[in-house]
């Protein structure tokens, strides 16, 4: 599907607004070719009249309706120009004036009704592209930068709109204003007209050949300014570590240079996209040189046309010259936007792999176990997890634990289903997870990260995000389980205060226990906590610590911990590396063992 057809689709639900733009402008072009047409009897007025009908008309039928309007309006000009000239003149003038009033005004009407549609449709892509992004895989984001996705969410959409969407508005209008202008010159002569119609399809290919090279210098633009958009994001992330390893010029100078390329890139497409306008005006003046010279002769040497008739001809094709210029502009407008709406398209086209599948089991209760069978994952080449059976009874703890880079973590996202294993299954009751609706399968877990994620939001929107219809007690009652209660209680707005981008007015510790109140406000049959009190002092650590085992009794968990004593009454703890099961069992039993698991201990020990 072409990019401009994908985007009309979007146009759809605005169809009303689109029917009312498309009356208004039919008026407005209408009153357009009157606003001319009614020169021709003030030119007759002015220039003596000799011209002008002395014998009232009679009405011929509908095939002759528009030569007895107008001979109609000239012959009534003509009789008060007998008596009184200047009287004569007022009349006309006032015609002129309630036509262009008239046009104008519908022409207002025409864009009231049409913004709808564009912001309408610029609304509906920015919904459909961000509901697209926050649906795409662990993968898809690990892949693609962020900038880039900014990019096509906001300057891709905003080129769209003031590309395709305008020439939506402009496909309409002007071929209109043309067919009204046309159909009156056709009236004035028909000779002439034909002259004219001769020269447009000439300067129309002329102008599609400088076109063509736009869409991929566009499309060039748009990724080197997606470019922009995340070096930008990756510094304001990182401003602390550019500051203190004095990295500033260096990356001052990496800025420079992408700046350097949109520099090139933005300067190459605009001189292309400028020839649009002096290429149309040049064209267009040959054309009034051809009509000048054809009309010219009809005046001077057939003496077929008169001299007022021949200046009323050439402001109605002037009212022709005009949109036809604009809808030569629209070409360059649409091999823009075309780039664009395919940078688009690539988001709302593509399938992410993790997804529900189209006829989803039921998920069960949950009353069994959760089981890992012979799971198999790697990133890329980097195998991280090799063939891991795991079983998670329902109400027991299960702890990770091994060095970085021994796929703890992975294991987790593999659970919540961020990435599906290479091989293998996992399953909760004996339902495989990939086979159940994703969103029913995530309403089991609550999940803590080792980066606290929050939102520049209140504390409250923060922690409703989990159950956005908890009650106000629930939301202390999961403070208190988290030992966050008393801070936010001290906050300036208590938990009605904004935290600030990613929560950075909070501290790490505080930041941490927000983000177990959440999931503790979730209260999900299983809870994932990666590194869940890595972040928090000794004392407050104890405190929640103790909370997380009252809140996990009778809970499924599974535990990720680097701090080895906050899992020692975990019911069984798995040590791992690089994705192999080196030891498993109780603390007491693998402290027997004196193998990995008791050297880590003792290295975490201070005696």
């Amino acid at each position: 599907m072409s990019p401009i057809r994908y985007i009309l689709r979007y146009a759809l639900p605005y169809k009303g607004y689109i029917a009312l733009n498309i009356v208004f402008n039919l008026l407005y072009a209408f009153f357009h070719a009157i606003s001319f047409i009614a020169l021709w009897p003030m030119l007759e007025v002015l220039f003596g009249g000799e011209k002008t009908p002395t014998n009232k008309p009679e009405y011929q039928g509908v095939g002759e309706l528009l030569n007895y309007a107008l001979d109609s309006f000239r012959y009534s000009v003509g009789q008060y120009a007998q008596d009184d000239a200047l009287k004569a003149l007022m009349i006309v003038i006032g015609v002129l004036l309630i036509s262009f009033f008239l046009k104008n005004l519908f022409n207002y009407c025409a864009i009231f009704f049409i913004t709808y549609m564009r912001n309408g449709v610029v609304q509906d892509l920015q919904n459909a592209l961000y509901k697209k992004l926050i649906s795409f895989s662990a993968n898809f984001h690990s892949d693609n930068k962020k900038g880039d996705s900014l990019s096509r969410i906001t300057a891709d959409v905003n080129e769209v709109q003031s590309s395709f969407l305008s020439v939506i508005e402009m496909l309409v209008r002007e071929p209109l204003t043309i067919l009204f202008a046309l159909g009156s010159m056709f009236f004035i002569s028909t000779k002439l007209t034909f002259f004219v119609l001769i020269f447009i399809p000439i300067a129309g290919w002329l102008i599609s050949i400088i076109g063509k090279s736009l869409n991929s210098r566009s499309e060039r633009l748009q990724r080197e300014f997606g470019e922009l958009l995340s070096f930008v994001e990756e510094s304001l992330t990182g401003i602390p570590i550019i500051q203190i390893f004095t990295a500033e010029k260096a990356f001052g100078k990496k800025f420079s240079g992408i700046t350097k390329r949109v520099f090139t890139f933005a300067n190459n497409l605009i001189h292309r996209q400028s020839l649009a306008s002096p290429v149309s005006e040049f064209l267009g003046i040959a054309v009034f040189g051809v009509i000048l010279y054809f009309g010219g002769r009809l005046v001077l040497v057939e003496q077929t046309l008169t001299g007022e008739a021949f200046i009323t001809y050439l402001g109605l094709a002037y009212g022709v010259l005009t949109p036809a210029k604009s809808m030569s502009r629209a070409i360059y407008s649409v091999r823009k936007g075309n780039a664009a709406a395919q940078r688009i398209m690539e988001y709302l086209f593509y399938q992410s792999d993790i997804q529900s599948p189209k006829n989803p089991k039921k998920l069960p209760d949950f009353s069994k176990e959760i089981s890992f069978n012979n799971i198999h994952f790697s990133y890329g080449e980097e195998n991280v997890i090799n063939g891991l059976n795991l079983t998670i009874p329902k109400g027991k703890s299960v702890a990770l634990v091994g060095s970085s880079g021994s796929g703890k973590t992975t294991i987790a996202n593999l659970l919540a289903r961020f990435y599906d294993p290479k091989k293998g299954s996992i399953t909760v009751d004996g339902v495989a997870t990939n086979t159940v609706d994703l969103h029913e399968l995530r309403t089991l877990f609550g999940f803590v990260t080792q980066d606290a994620i929050l939102f520049h939001d209140t504390v409250k929107n923060n922690l409703l995000i989990a159950r956005p219809n908890a009650s106000d007690d629930e939301l202390k009652e999961a403070l208190a389980i988290a030992n966050a209660a008393s801070f936010v209680a001290e906050l300036a707005e208590g938990i009605d205060t904004v935290i600030g981008d990613g929560g950075n007015k909070l501290s790490g510790g505080q930041k941490q226990r927000l983000a177990i109140a959440r999931a503790v406000l979730k209260n999900p049959p299983v809870m994932i906590l990666d590194e869940a009190t890595s972040a928090l002092d000794t004392e407050s650590e104890k405190l929640v610590q103790d909370a997380l085992q009252k809140m996990m009794q009778n809970r499924t968990s599974l535990i990720i911990a680097h701090r080895l004593s906050t899992i020692t009454s975990a019911d069984e703890i798995i040590v791992l590396d690089k994705g192999n099961v080196l030891e498993r069992g109780t603390h007491d039993v693998l402290l027997a063992q004196n193998g990995m698991y008791k050297k880590l201990i003792e290295l975490q020990s201070f005696n």
